[in-house]
């Protein structure tokens, strides 16, 4: 009987470049473009070459940072936030922008406010942009106790920059105590205000966690929000 021997070398997978779309990078780099490779500079990240031309790069402009818009134009984008934040003695309930009086408030380096975080990364997310703990880092002493609208102005600038508006947002709050039901059209009046969106386009629900973990045990706060951003 014959014996066959193939080689395996013919068969091997070659490498291939790709073109990389929607990465956004924080800080931004000098070094020169390199083809469609990441090439590492002097500063934390990497420098995107020239041929990623949909890459998003930050720049600070007036103190503030301003981030180029990916090349393709989207009709639509969708995002999802979330935030987590656990209730202590001695702190506000800030929920919405909207102050809930309760025994408990969210310990943050901010105003702990877990649904205006959750909105601004979802907002970033649609636009793939770096999220809420990169803009805006708790190690930065400027936003120790900052309001959470700084945040929401800010994430809906760059949204505008973008050349998007709200679409409809969809926020879910996740906790025991206490009940939101006497609160919500505050919230939702103020969230209309801060995203210059019509209320009809914002839906906030309330669920209670069963009593089950630090949500049930009214140790914690969770939100989770979708939003979709429509092009202008």
């Amino acid at each position: 009987m014959a014996t066959h021997i193939f080689s395996c070398s013919s068969i091997l997978a070659k490498p291939t470049t790709k073109t990389i779309h929607y990465k956004s990078i924080l800080f931004p780099t000098t070094t020169r473009p390199h083809g469609n490779k990441l090439v590492p500079s002097s500063s934390s990240g990497f420098a995107v070459g020239h041929s990623i031309s949909t890459a998003a790069t930050s720049v600070a402009v007036d103190g503030r940072t301003s981030f180029a818009n990916p090349s393709k134009s989207l009709p639509f984008r969708v995002g999802h936030g979330f935030d987590l934040h656990r209730l202590e003695p001695g702190y506000p309930l800030i929920i919405g922008g909207i102050n809930i009086p309760h025994e408990r408030g969210c310990e943050a380096h901010s105003d702990g406010d877990v649904l205006l975080h959750c909105i601004v990364d979802a907002i970033l997310g649609a636009l793939g942009l770096p999220d809420i703990g990169q803009l805006f880092p708790d190690s930065d002493p400027k936003w120790k106790g900052a309001a959470s609208s700084v945040f929401i102005k800010e994430a809906v600038r760059l949204m505008h920059e973008a050349g998007y508006e709200i679409g409809n947002l969809d926020a879910t709050l996740i906790l025991q105590r206490p009940k939101l039901s006497p609160h919500k059209e505050a919230i939702k009046t103020n969230l209309s205000e801060l995203l210059g969106a019509d209320p009809s386009v914002l839906n906030l629900k309330a669920k209670t966690h069963e009593k089950v973990d630090s949500l049930g045990e009214n140790r914690s706060i969770a939100a989770h929000t979708v939003v979709l951003l429509m092009r202008k």
